[in-house]
């Protein structure tokens, strides 16, 4: 059992976590013609959108309410029914998703009732569903917003009876923030593998994988789970859960279809691929393909050769309950020692992580710790690209956001595939890291001085 410690500081020094409205927002892309609309600030607004455009490198479709001081102090029930009313006139979106931010929380409004005064004002709007989102800045993560958002579209979206019909192979999936688009195609091929149909909820790899569009620009997201398939999931024959972070999404949509689930703490090493792998192969009821006993073959090639290289390396991790988890496992069943673990917010299954304790903190807490313990490894977001300069660490960019690399909403974390390629990186990284350590620099290497003169260190 892991120890978790909570903050003491007053203040996050060094950010970790991002807001629960950048989650919310980014589960709504993951729908097909979906709009979500923050209820806050313009400047909020334009922030995550900033975000959103750094990591995913596209536009993305991001509306506000644009509360100023006097909707604030007065009340901007008006601002949101004019905001839900000029999208629906405009756009024409087949959703919306309504998501408070800390200022209208703070202010205490009510959302279900602004709703219900929008569907009075404008009936010929019945056909858009409107889903409200409460998503306070002030608590949890991307991560607990991305999980409110998919527990809000169960109940908007899903019908309450359990269906009397199945359809033969179609199964659910509840993706976790943690993975990426990357990896949610690489999941939807893996399911594909055994004859079976995958509705994912939310799908980003379907409307956040960099694909170009006829139309060159969309003002609704393209791609993404259409609003029949979210109502479809009634009849799937089982339903698989990727991420801890989900299990309350999860427990909502058994109760309202009776559907019997499979939980996954994640999809990251030998044991998680062999376990997800004998689900489906269970669910379907066919032998294994071979192709994909060729990739755990060569997973497990790729953890002999990287054995000695990863085998006590002293790693610092930092990210969301799901994304830590997961990697924390994988990088202790390698013969790693993970000797600073940080969580962006509290979760309970961080207690039961193979090691000695979890903060619940920021990057200064990683800062503090990987020095403290001497890490050689640190792996974390892009905002963690400072950190490791200082302390003379390699990195792995991981989690969101990575803006200083190309490609990070596009790799393929999960899977067999997914875990060799890891495995890989780590290795390559810590042996490049060990050889920009004394006695292993040659001493005849040429530095190059501030003033731009190549010269010799002296061999004395």
């Amino acid at each position: 059992m892991a120890e978790i410690v909570l903050p003491t500081k007053a203040l996050a020094v060094n950010p970790l976590k991002a807001s629960q409205p950048i989650g919310a927002s980014l589960a709504f892309l993951g729908l097909a013609q979906a709009m979500p609309l923050e209820h806050g600030a313009r400047g909020c607004t334009s922030f995550n959108k900033l975000f959103f455009m750094r990591h995913f490198r596209d536009p993305i479709a991001l509306q506000t309410t644009a509360m100023d001081q006097m909707t604030t102090v007065l009340g901007a029930d008006s601002r949101v029914i004019e905001a839900l009313a000029t999208i629906c006139d405009k756009n024409q979106p087949a959703v919306i998703g309504l998501i408070s931010t800390g200022l209208s929380e703070i202010q205490g409004a009510d959302i279900p009732r602004t709703v219900a005064a929008f569907r009075a004002s404008c009936p010929h709007h019945d056909g858009v569903a409107v889903i409200p989102v409460s998503a306070a800045d002030t608590l949890g993560c991307l991560e607990t917003g991305f999980a409110a958002a998919v527990e809000a579209m169960i109940i908007a979206l899903i019908p309450s009876a359990p269906s009397a019909v199945r359809r033969p192979g179609q199964v659910n999936v509840l993706a976790s923030a943690m993975l990426t688009p990357g990896d949610i195609e690489a999941i939807k091929s893996w399911i594909g593998a055994f004859g079976l149909t995958p509705i994912v909820l939310p799908d980003l790899a379907d409307s956040l994988d960099g694909h170009l569009i006829e139309a060159g620009f969309s003002t609704l997201t393209y791609g993404g789970t259409p609003r029949s398939a979210v109502a479809a999931m009634t009849e799937s024959v089982a339903t698989l859960v990727i991420g801890p972070s989900l299990d309350y999404a999860a427990d909502l949509l058994q109760a309202r279809t009776g559907i019997t689930d499979h939980r996954f703490p994640g999809l990251l090493g030998l044991d998680d691929c062999d376990a997800f792998t004998q689900a489906l192969a269970g669910i379907s009821d066919c032998p294994v393909p071979s192709a994909l006993e060729r990739k755990r073959a060569q997973l497990q090639d790729a953890m002999v050769d990287c054995q000695f290289q990863l085998g006590g390396a002293r790693v610092a991790v930092a990210a969301d309950a799901d994304l830590l988890a997961t990697f924390t496992r994988f990088l202790v069943a390698m013969g790693a020692e993970v000797v600073a673990a940080v969580a962006s917010a509290q979760a309970g299954h961080l207690a039961h992580l193979p090691t000695d304790s979890v903060v619940i903190g920021d990057l200064e807490d990683l800062e503090w710790l990987a020095r403290e313990h001497a890490a050689e490894l640190l792996i974390t977001n892009s905002h963690g690209a400072e950190i490791a300069r200082r302390l003379g660490t390699a990195l792995l960019r991981a989690g969101f956001p990575v803006y200083d690399a190309y490609g990070a909403h596009a790799r393929t974390w999960v899977g067999y595939g997914g875990s060799r390629q890891l495995l890989f990186d780590l290795a390559n990284l810590l042996a490049g890291h060990y050889q920009e350590i004394r006695p292993y620099r040659s001493r005849y290497r040429q530095e190059t001085p501030h003033d731009g003169k190549i010269r010799r260190p002296n061999p004395c």
